[in-house]
């Protein structure tokens, strides 16, 4: 069976400068696969090119689904949703306003109506925050926010860049509890760029190790975990 996602032979960068180099990976249905690698490494590039975000070559299959030619709108209505380094909320915007527009591949209002009470659900403080500025909401609220409002649109995978980044610990936890969450109790795949590579492969069930713009190993995260190149250069062991 083929996976959810297959890369192969990934280029991409910005103008002359080249940052990919043909980077192949696969992320299966309903697993969690982090991207590792130092900063610089290709990471978010990668994240971009496959969002649509950043021109490429290479072949991106969805589900079997080609995703050459089609622009990051068109590549999210197939089912991709990218929650970008900095989270990406309108911060003028409220919260309810920054879940309904995550909500653009869904046209029943009352399917809107059913995910807004989900996640109200899930999040109560959303709920009560529902008619303030997400601008007025705390790092790890914006995070969660971000989360939410990108799962609004019912993807076949979430992609998140460096989602810890300026967050408490406590909160990190939680937010990395959520990703478990939504993977044992949806099957959601998940594709997860984070320096924080202890806690990442606690999480992941395969991992892949990007290193100027090529994969150098890929494996189990148990494995790579295991891997003293891995221990040394990412772990601090």
């Amino acid at each position: 069976m083929s996976a959810l996602l297959q890369v192969r032979a990934l280029h991409a960068g910005y103008g002359s400068i080249r940052v990919l180099h043909g980077i192949d990976f696969d992320v299966e249905e309903g697993e969690i696969v982090a991207l590792l690698g130092a900063n610089g490494a290709g990471k978010t590039t990668t994240l971009r090119a496959l969002s649509g975000m950043i021109a490429a070559r290479g072949s991106i299959l969805l589900d079997g689904s080609d995703l050459a030619g089609l622009d990051a709108a068109a590549r999210a209505k197939r089912g991709i949703a990218h929650i970008p380094q900095g989270r990406g909320t309108f911060t003028d915007f409220t919260v309810e306003e920054n879940l309904a527009l995550g909500a653009y591949r869904v046209r029943d209002a009352r399917a809107i109506k059913k995910a807004l009470d989900e996640w109200y659900a899930i999040f109560p403080w959303l709920a009560a925050r529902r008619a303030q500025p997400a601008g007025s909401l705390s790092g790890g609220e914006q995070q969660m926010l971000a989360v939410a409002r990108a799962l609004m649109a019912e993807p076949r995978i979430l992609m998140c860049d460096e989602p810890s980044l300026g967050l408490a610990p406590a909160i990190t936890q939680s937010l990395f509890g959520l990703f478990e969450r939504l993977n044992r109790e949806r099957h959601m795949a998940i594709l997860l760029v984070e320096q924080n590579a202890r806690l990442t492969l606690k999480v992941a069930h395969r991992a892949y190790v990007i290193e100027s713009g090529e994969i150098r190993l890929s494996g189990s995260a148990k494995a790579l975990q295991d891997d003293p190149l891995i221990q040394r250069a990412y772990l601090g062991v």
